[in-house]
């Protein structure tokens, strides 16, 4: 079976969104990848569109899945709107769209071909029309679009690492993360709420992260694990309340 690729559909998206049919096709560097797909995605053989750069970033859906509940159960009451602010190709967003607890999920995405994957991907799981997207910096939109919501809404950010290298750091610097540190992205993101979940690498140096807590507060910080395996952790700032 040919590939397929976005350029031959007939909505005329571009060729970088892909559905790969069998590993033969796949780039050498993304196979491994590949062969977890339907941990990624479980409806992948339904036509799951993804970058290549994709396969590195994307969560896996039990995680993205298990995410979802922890953010739904421990985000204060009164909010009632998840901002994604790195939807790539739809992960973590279709996971938010899939939960009862949010009146809207706005999704932001700067890669355009990323976010015509994460649509496409959106309406394979049934919730595109649960999801605003936005296509541009997260920090302009946020700032620019979605302040106004601030109060009630949850920023969630699931950031660039700085590709498949950071799993080799022991302890990993939040303060050179590129292309955006642990302060710049706080910095940005408490102008509208201080209510933010940031997803990070699993060995991200804890130290930093409670220099960032207000009035020496507790931070809440989970492991997600895949067989086992932590894959991240998640960093809960502001008013989350787990255990009620």
């Amino acid at each position: 079976m040919a590939l397929q690729t976005c350029l031959t559909r007939k909505d005329g998206t571009p060729n970088t969104c892909k559905h790969y049919h069998s590993v033969e096709e796949v780039p050498q560097d993304i196979r491994k990848y590949y062969h977890q797909r339907y941990t990624l995605f479980s409806v992948y053989d339904d036509g799951i569109l993804m970058t290549d750069d994709a396969w590195y970033g994307v969560t896996p859906e039990p995680v993205a899945n298990k995410l979802a509940q922890h953010i739904s159960d421990g985000a204060p009451i009164s909010k009632a709107i998840l901002i994604d602010c790195f939807a790539g190709v739809g992960g973590n967003t279709i996971a938010f769209a899939r939960s009862s607890r949010w009146k809207r999920v706005y999704a932001i995405e700067k890669d355009e071909d990323a976010i015509i994957c994460a649509k496409h991907n959106a309406k394979l799981y049934g919730v595109d029309h649960k999801i605003s997207w936005f296509h541009g910096d997260c920090f302009q939109v946020v700032k620019n679009e979605l302040a106004p919501l601030g109060q009630y809404s949850v920023v969630f950010a699931s950031p660039p690492w700085g590709g498949p290298g950071y799993g080799t750091d022991a302890i990993f610097d939040l303060t050179t993360m590129q292309p955006y540190s642990l302060h710049e992205m706080l910095q940005s993101f408490r102008q509208v709420t201080q209510d933010i979940a940031l997803f990070l690498p699993r060995t991200s140096d804890l130290r930093q992260l409670a220099e960032e807590s207000h009035d020496s507060t507790k931070i809440p910080v989970i492991h997600y694990c895949v067989e086992g395996a932590s894959k991240a952790m998640c960093v809960y700032f502001g008013l989350f309340s787990f255990g009620r």
